[in-house]
């Protein structure tokens, strides 16, 4: 069985296939209608569950377009209006979907829900995001770097400015399975998880931690951030301070490297984490990010239905 819950599992190997796969079928697709199936059709007849906790853009639209051009349908509802939402335990669920789909995409809060449902389906289980980890943006962030910069992203070194939040997490753990430099550069009490550090240093990450977002940043070839306040948490007005000084500047970005590019996983809060000149910039790559979320998607569908890979 082929989850796609943390990117560790899929390792070096089948995040490698998973990219040139993206790659590949975004190329075949210019100039195409969103709409047209992929001439292969690879998933005719097969069937997607999208099960959200959250609210969703591009989760929702990248995962459902993604079905339609390879082929297959997919059923998308929300936790609240299943049974999931009155008390069935998320074992009885996956037990009940793995009969009636071929695959599962879950965006919810608590990771410890979405590898319960591994656990326990007997179809492919996709995570769209926890509160722990978003490896399918991390995925697209991926994709564009080698695009933007035309080498393998093994071959690269990022820059983390902000929160140590689920995004930073799944960058860490990238940078510890495909190989590239990671800087963390994080306000001091915002460090991300110890547990994802020290599981990706064991796997031989090369992973600093910063609490200066110049050093961070010094000669890097990617700046990334996010939001400084995650969906559904508070804003306390001293965590917004403290990390006022990790805001992505122009006068940050002279820092990186010339060719240096920046993404952010959206939504953006533009004058907070970063500002409207840097997002709106020639060195954004983040409406690619956006769209790449698509491709990969594909990718992954592909390779945890035993497709690719």
């Amino acid at each position: 069985m082929r989850h796609f819950i943390d990117l560790a599992t899929a390792g070096r190997g089948g995040l490698r296939a998973i990219l040139d796969e993206a790659h590949r079928r975004k190329a075949d697709r210019s100039g195409r209608a969103k709409g047209d199936v992929d001439a292969d059709a690879p998933l005719s007849g097969h069937v997607l569950a999208c099960i959200f906790e959250k609210p969703s853009t591009r989760t929702r639209f990248s995962f459902d377009v993604a079905m339609r051009q390879l082929g297959g349908t997919t059923i998308v509802t929300s936790a609240g209006e299943m049974q999931l939402g009155r008390g069935e335990t998320v074992g009885d669920t996956a037990r009940i979907l793995s009969r009636f789909v071929d695959a599962v995409m879950l965006r919810c809060a608590s990771h410890a829900t979405i590898e319960e449902l591994g656990n326990v389906a007997t179809v492919p289980v996709i995570n769209g995001l926890t509160d722990l980890t978003h490896p399918c943006q991390a995925m697209a962030d991926l994709m564009t770097v080698e695009e933007r910069l035309g080498r393998p992203v093994g071959d690269t070194c990022w820059a983390w400015c902000g929160d140590g939040n689920n995004m930073a997490h799944s960058l860490i753990e990238a940078a510890s399975v495909m190989g590239f430099e990671l800087r963390l550069g994080v306000p001091h009490g915002y460090d991300p998880d110890s547990g994802v550090v020290a599981t990706a240093a064991a796997r031989g990450g090369n992973i600093d931690i910063l609490h200066d977002p110049r050093a961070a940043v010094d000669g890097v070839d990617v700046v990334a951030t996010d939001t400084w306040v995650s969906m559904g948490q508070a804003a306390p007005k001293d965590k917004l301070g403290a990390m006022a000084k990790f805001q992505v500047t122009s006068a940050l970005m002279a820092h990186a490297a010339p060719h240096a590019v920046f993404l952010h996983c959206l939504p953006v809060h533009r004058g907070e984490e970063v500002t409207a000149d840097v997002i709106d910039g020639p060195q954004s790559a983040v409406w690619d990010e956006a769209e790449n979320r698509l491709h990969v998607q594909k990718a992954i569908l592909l390779w945890c239905l035993g497709k690719i890979g």
